[in-house]
C-alpha cells in the first residue's frame, strides 16, 4: 500500500533530513513510525502525501509513484498532520461537505459517514457552528471525520493522539483496527511508545533521518519493552538498518 524506495529529502542550506529510506507497507498493517524531533518522521510522511516535493528515491502508493501520478496516489490517501490547519471561517459541516466533494463522495454515502463519525466523536451538535470557535481537540476530531469521508485506502497521520481526551483517543484507535480489518493501511508517527507497542503490528525507527529497524512488534521488542528498544537505539553512535 505504501513503499518507500531508497527516500532522501535534503533541504537548502545542505540539511539532509531524510537518507535512504526504505519501508513497505502492506494492506491490513498499523504501522508506527518512531523517532525523535528532527529524526525526519514528518519529511517522510509530508513526501508521501506529495505536499513536500523530492528528488532521490521514489515513494509508491497502492504501486503508483507519487512522482509520476500524484492525484491518482492522493485519491486512495488521507494525511492528517500533527496540527490540523483547516477552513476556520467555514462551520464544520461546511468543511466535511468540503471535503466530500473534493473526493467526490456520493451525499448518501457522504451522510452516512459523517452522522456515524461525528457522533463517536460526540460532535453532531458543533457542526453547524463555526471551526473559529472550536477548541484544538474539536478540530482534531474534525480533521479526523474529514479523512474517512472517501474511505482512505492508506491513512497517514502525524501524532494523530495530540489534543484528543482519552475517550477520542480509544475511538480513533477503534477506527484503525476497523479499517485495518477492511484492507486499508494506516502509517502515523508518533512519540507514545507505550500506545504504539499495544497498537502497532508493525514498527520503524528511525534516527537521524536513518531506518535503524523496521519490522513486526513482536520480533522487534521481544521480551522488553519499545521504550527500552528506542532508547537503546536512541543511543548508539551510527547504526545500520535492520529488519527485525
Amino acid at each position: 500500500m505504501l513503499r518507500f524506495c531508497d527516500f532522501s529529502k535534503t533541504y537548502k542550506g545542505g540539511k539532509r533530513a531524510v537518507d535512504s529510506l526504505s519501508l513497505h507497507v502492506e494492506a491490513g498493517d498499523l504501522y508506527g513510525f518512531i523517532g525523535h524531533n528532527g529524526a525526519g518522521k514528518t519529511t517522510s510522511l509530508k513526501a508521501a502525501c506529495g505536499i513536500l516535493d523530492f528528488e532521490e528515491g521514489n515513494i509508491f502508493i497502492g504501486g503508483i509513484s507519487v512522482k509520476d501520478d500524484p492525484m491518482a496516489t492522493k485519491k486512495m490517501i488521507a494525511y492528517i498532520p500533527d496540527n490540523p490547519d483547516l477552513y476556520e471561517f467555514m462551520t464544520g459541516i461546511a468543511y466535511l461537505n468540503f471535503i466530500g466533494d473534493v473526493y467526490g463522495v456520493p451525499a448518501k454515502e457522504r451522510n452516512e459517514r459523517i452522522g456515524k463519525y461525528a457522533d463517536m466523536f460526540e460532535i453532531s451538535a458543533d457542526l453547524g457552528t463555526q471551526i473559529a470557535s472550536y477548541s484544538h481537540g474539536m478540530k482534531q476530531k474534525l480533521a479526523i471525520i474529514s479523512a474517512l469521508i472517501h474511505k482512505p485506502k492508506l491513512l497517514i497521520l502525524d501524532e494523530p493522539f495530540v489534543g484528543l481526551d482519552p475517550k477520542a483517543s480509544h475511538l480513533l484507535k477503534q477506527v484503525f483496527a476497523e479499517m485495518c480489518a477492511e484492507g486499508s493501511a494506516i502509517f502515523f508517527s508518533t512519540h507514545v511508545l507505550e500506545v504504539a507497542q499495544k497498537l502497532c503490528n508493525k514498527i520503524a525507527i528511525i534516527k537521524g533521518g536513518k531506518l535503524v529497524v523496521s519490522g513486526k512488534t513482536e520480533e522487534i521488542v521481544g521480551d522488553g519493552s519499545l521504550e527500552e528498544v528506542f532508547l537503546e537505539l536512541a543511543d548508539m553512535e551510527g547504526g545500520e538498518a535492520g529488519e527485525a
